[in-house]
């Protein structure tokens, strides 16, 4: 197993990577955590996993009850979230249970978010399952919810007690979903790691696109491969989020490369267009507003656009979407600056600059 400890000011946590969920009750016990666990997950996640972890849980002396939401983004809404307090009030839960969030991006994102307000606060555990929740969603205590204006409009900082990764939970993953978290790891690789982008690009295979969108993934990469990109992507949040925890200096807005964009492709498709697919969208317009603006060459952004089309992701968005529906969201981003879109841009395979503001002329002809 590979641990990566996230240092923080009040306090730290481990990301665990190579654990198996057979063995999560044993760790969280070993972390000083006891009493009442509120599994929350979703209907697809629940058929294949929540016993084994809920069995682990009660094997190590934990009293679980299960609560599954429906899966898909659409259902990351208060609505939900007044749900999961709903379960946590028939579960008894108190001021020392536990919330274990066993899923991708969006169930922990909801837990998260419910872990945060119930009771004012309770311990936080994350199991991801998709590889996108692996490397991204579930480190650096973003949690929250979608409102109809937009995404992640409503949210807290929240870390958790414990992120427990296992790898072979990929093996079920859908092809598209799997695409779907490439789409973070490219980004790591442009904004930090110029190894990590040139690994990616000898990896990935024709494989990897040329799947049915349900099938289960093929590529270029072997087990011991995704373990690697998955503990070097938690590695970089983690050395980004010791940082600049909250947001408040301007480092961590690297993270939020291809995200200004990408946010607004998934709410204006009423998010049948995945988030990952929405970010591989959002880091091409990204690279174009920097090669208008002559900050990267154009040999660096063409790159990038042949690795996201080698992982099977899109390069542009559909024509069916407005350049003003587009605009009109992006301006209710939580990332804009009085009232000015701010684009986090690239300077080279590696390397970003901080989120800068972009005169709407320039944007408007990018993305034409």
């Amino acid at each position: 197993m590979k641990k990566i400890v996230v240092k923080l000011k009040e306090r730290a946590y481990t990301i665990t990577i190579g654990g198996t969920l057979a063995g999560l009750g044993k760790a969280m016990a070993t972390f000083g955590l006891r009493g009442k666990v509120l599994l929350v997950t979703n209907t697809t996640v629940q058929k294949l996993y929540a016993k084994v972890v809920s069995d682990s849980l009660k094997r190590a002396g934990f009293a679980v009850t299960v609560f599954a939401l429906s899966d898909g983004e659409q259902y990351k809404n208060l609505q939900s979230v007044s749900r999961i307090y709903g379960a946590a009030l028939m579960a008894g839960l108190d001021r020392k249970a536990t919330i274990v969030a066993l899923g991708g991006g969006v169930v922990g994102d909801i837990a998260g978010f419910a872990a945060a307000t119930y009771l004012r606060g309770i311990a936080l555990v994350q199991i991801p399952t998709t590889l996108l929740a692996m490397v991204d969603s579930s480190i650096g205590g973003k949690t929250g919810v979608d409102l109809k204006e937009g995404k992640n409009l409503v949210g807290a900082f929240y870390q958790p007690k414990l992120v427990w990764i296992d790898p072979s939970v990929l093996k079920t993953l859908s092809r598209r979903q799997m695409q779907n978290g490439m789409a973070e790891v490219i980004k790591y690789g442009v904004i930090a790691d110029a190894k990590l982008f040139s690994f990616l690009e000898k990896k990935l295979s024709q494989d990897f696109r040329r799947t049915s969108p349900t099938s289960q993934w093929r590529t270029g990469l072997r087990a011991p491969d995704l373990v690697s990109i998955i503990t070097q992507c938690c590695q970089i949040k983690a050395n980004v989020v010791e940082k600049d925890e909250y947001e408040t200096k301007g480092l961590r807005e690297m993270l939020n490369f291809g995200h200004t964009y990408g946010h607004a492709i998934e709410a204006a498709s009423g998010y049948r267009i995945l988030h990952g697919e929405a970010v591989a969208m959002g880091m091409m317009a990204a690279g174009k507003i920097a090669v208008k603006l002559g900050r990267i060459k154009i040999c660096s952004l063409a790159r990038l656009g042949v690795l996201i089309q080698n992982a099977g992701l899109p390069v542009m968005s559909a024509s069916k979407f407005s350049l003003n529906k587009l605009e009109n969201i992006m301006l209710r981003d939580k990332k804009t600056r009085d009232g000015k879109l701010c684009f986090v841009l690239p300077n080279k395979i590696g390397s970003v600059t901080g989120a800068i503001m972009v005169a709407p002329h320039i944007l408007r002809e990018v993305l034409r």
